[in-house]
């Protein structure tokens, strides 16, 4: 993995293939350290904080177009200073690399926002 995941390109999962094993889920969160794997490495999220609803709301824009771009689409859930931000791969019922991706990308996004300095 020398390329960084932010780097690459989310790819069609057509299904039909296996999920990451916790092992290989684990390699790729180690790229990806704000991120926790969930149900039993199935799945991996998130959450961001803000000093309100409307930075909120526009950092779930953000990630709303940046899927359309990367054609993988998040859960996304938000409120008054938090979006908390779930990926998998629905088609194949687990991860796949592109879930690594996107999350590296928003990370990314969210770096380079001007969010408060208590940020998680």
């Amino acid at each position: 993995m020398t390329e960084t995941l932010a780097a690459k390109k989310c790819t069609p999962c057509r299904g039909g293939i296996p999920p990451l094993t916790h092992e290989e889920a684990e390699r790729f969160q180690s790229q990806t350290p704000n991120w926790e794997l969930r149900d039993d490495g199935h799945r991996i999220e998130r959450t961001f904080r803000f000093r309100n609803f409307q930075e909120a709301l526009g950092f779930v824009r953000d990630v709303g177009d940046l899927a359309e771009t990367e054609g993988h689409h998040p859960d996304i859930s938000f409120g008054w200073g938090y979006a908390t931000i779930s990926l998998r791969t629905k088609k194949i019922k687990g991860l796949h690399e592109n879930d690594f991706i996107m999350a590296s990308k928003i990370d990314r996004m969210f770096d380079r926002s001007d969010g408060p300095p208590d940020r998680q």
